[in-house]
């Protein structure tokens, strides 16, 4: 795990996880440190809510961040974690806002209901973290971005494998001489799953993908991602198989391989969240998130199976 100080260390040195552009009233000037985190999800039973309710309790509780309480929208599973993990359950999200000062919007699996747990805190104008997948689709996406910014809220989404030892690697080779990169995982299917991959060539390659082809079905699926500057990418998504999260990062100099280490990616990704809640500034690049978007939707359409269509 990258101890908190390190990785602001890291951010401020590398720009690799860049801020995003700043947003009319998006911004909160002061800082703070720890505070009152509220989760809101479609259904607490699941594995982000648990890991990252760990890390709050133990790894990171040092950081003096708590839950002050959740909500869901299937009440009765939610009512029973909150009871199991001894939280208050909120059925009532005016009542969880006047004793929160952040929000974390989880329902990894279903980022269809994004959207509507989105309208419903960010009048809150509480910095507020989106889980991966952001949303559905681009247009989806561009219309939370839009609902964050009339309400004023500072938010910020992306997957755990934005923060891992590979990203770490290329903040010391430099992003600007990364020519190539490849990634594997695997996972229980593509549309989920893809985001890992994706996140982790976008945040070290930068937004400036501008093409896409698609190959292969499940369970071997393939994306080959062109960017600006000759640079190209690889996401390998071989679903159901003993396939470990990994890379391999290319300059003109060397390929380098890396199995992902991901023991602390859930840590990592919640500091990186404190981080982020304390500055009231987001610190991952909208822009990014974006291509991120524009690539898994571009990957899903039929003209993108065979041959290369621009994002």
């Amino acid at each position: 795990m990258i101890k908190p100080e390190s990785r602001r260390a890291f951010v401020r040195k590398t720009g690799l996880f860049a801020a995003s552009v700043a947003s009319a009233g998006a911004a909160v000037s002061k800082s703070t440190s720890g505070g009152r985190i509220a989760f809101v999800d479609h259904d607490l039973n699941g594995y982000h809510a648990r890991v990252f309710h760990k890390a709050l309790k133990n790894d990171l509780k040092d950081r003096g961040f708590t839950l002050a309480g959740c909500h869901a929208l299937l009440e009765k599973t939610g009512r029973e974690w909150a009871d199991k993990n001894g939280e208050r359950y909120f059925s009532d999200l005016d009542e969880l806002n006047k004793i929160a000062d952040f929000f974390m919007v989880l329902a990894p699996s279903n980022p269809e209901v994004h959207k509507e747990l989105c309208a419903r805190v960010f009048p809150f104008r509480k910095p507020t973290y989106v889980d991966k997948t952001f949303a559905p689709d681009v247009e989806t996406a561009r219309a939370i971005f839009d609902l964050a910014d009339r309400n004023g809220t500072p938010i910020q989404t992306t997957s755990a494998l934005r923060y891992t030892n590979v990203q770490r690697h290329v903040g010391k080779v430099g992003r600007e001489n990364v020519r190539h990169m490849t990634a594997w995982v695997a996972g229980s299917n593509f549309a989920e799953y893809v985001i890992h991959p994706v996140e982790l060539i976008v945040s070290c390659m930068g937004a400036d993908a501008v093409r896409l082809l698609r190959r292969g079905t499940e369970p071997e699926t393939q994306l080959l991602i062109d960017f600006s500057d000759g640079r190209t990418g690889t996401v390998n998504v071989f679903n159901k198989t003993r396939t470990k999260y990994s890379a391999s990062v290319t300059t003109r100099k060397a390929t380098d391989y890396f199995e992902v280490d991901l023991k602390s990616i859930f840590i990592d990704n919640l500091a990186a969240i404190m981080d982020f809640f304390e500055s009231g500034v987001p610190n991952v690049d909208r822009r990014e998130t974006m291509t991120i978007m524009k690539i898994l939707e571009t990957a899903k359409s039929p003209g993108a199976r065979g041959r290369f269509v621009s994002l």
